[in-house]
């Protein structure tokens, strides 16, 4: 008898693991890890290796403002956009104004969270839905920043504003990983240890709720499109810092990328449910398949139907979950 209900137990216990989106996509990554270590030599390189943890901290970078957007029920499809113009910007200020580094990249990350805020003004007090406002902010942003630059990249940027994408802290971890380890522990603190993270999280489960109860409904929704405005600026500092040049056609597609890390990090895309680290598992999934399939030498356009259907799968996947 004893045995049986062990066996039992041991059923519910895998059921229940094969419930976590956060395991599946750790050991999805771990797999994937495996598959490529076993398929190209190159894989497990150290160069590579910090190829692939620089490439995942620009997309988990602006994965984390995109966490607090859908957390709302919300979604924000500017965040590419809003990368190259802000990384734009802050070259601009610093080749064709003769500004310091420092002073560039707060007015580039102010111009970020000014285009998140309007976003969410737009969202929270117009009432207007989140797709459409941040598709339009997408397209102002993108032509904004061409505009500026006249369709072409900002050259001749300074040693020191480079190191911020191409240098290493103690000459062994790369900087935007540091920039990345810093941004998740703020948004895992704001989340997880603040009252803010406790309405953020209570408005995507039930906004009628959380507005009866006297929270600043509209206050809370236009603060988390600040935030992903904020961390798309990062991401185009990081950016532009890596490339030494601000370039207007940067960051296109770039917040499929963001929305497939959170969804893969167990998100739910109805908003209310989900995990800041999740959202960077996710983050790590796609960044090691991207690499692993440039590695075998996959066509990109098959890679763009993978990362398509990834993210169709993990929405139903999390759908299916929260009826269960």
């Amino acid at each position: 008898m004893n045995a049986l209900n062990y066996q039992v137990t041991d059923k519910k216990n895998v059921k229940e693991l094969f419930k976590n989106p956060e395991m599946l996509t750790f050991l999805g990554f771990i797999l994937l890890c495996i598959v490529f270590s076993v398929a190209s030599s190159e894989f497990l390189t150290g160069t590579n290796i910090s190829n692939i943890f620089r490439q995942v901290s620009i997309n988990g970078i602006m994965a984390v403002g995109m966490t607090f957007v859908i957390l709302t029920g919300g979604i924000d499809l500017s965040v590419g956009s809003v990368m190259a113009f802000s990384g734009t910007i802050m070259a601009g200020l610093m080749i064709n104004s003769g500004l310091p580094p420092i002073l560039a990249i707060l007015l580039g990350i102010l111009l970020g969270a000014a285009i998140g805020y309007i976003n969410g003004v737009f969202v929270a007090y117009a009432k207007i839905p989140a797709i459409i406002v941040t598709l339009a902010m997408m397209e102002i942003a993108r032509g904004a920043a061409l505009l500026y630059t006249g369709g072409y990249p900002l050259s001749g940027l300074s040693d020191s504003f480079t190191f911020l994408g191409r240098g290493y802290l103690f000459g062994i971890i790369p900087m935007p990983v540091v920039i990345m380890a810093i941004v998740f522990l703020i948004a895992y603190l704001i989340l997880n240890h603040l009252p803010l993270g406790r309405y953020i999280y209570a408005l995507g489960g039930n906004e009628e709720a959380v507005r009866l109860s006297g929270i600043k409904v509209k206050r809370i929704k236009a603060f988390v499109y600040l935030i992903s405005g904020i961390t798309a600026s990062i991401s185009g500092l990081i950016m532009t810092s890596r490339l030494a040049s601000g370039q207007p056609n940067a960051g296109v597609g770039y917040e499929l990328d963001a929305i497939a890390a959170v969804v893969l990090g167990g998100t739910a895309i109805s908003g209310g449910r989900g995990h800041i680290f999740g959202t960077l598992l996710g983050a790590l999934l796609l960044g090691v398949l991207s690499n692993g399939l440039n590695l075998l030498g996959v066509s990109p356009y098959v890679q763009r139907v993978l990362k398509g259907a990834i993210i169709i799968g993990a929405i139903y996947y999390s759908s299916r979950v929260k009826k269960d």
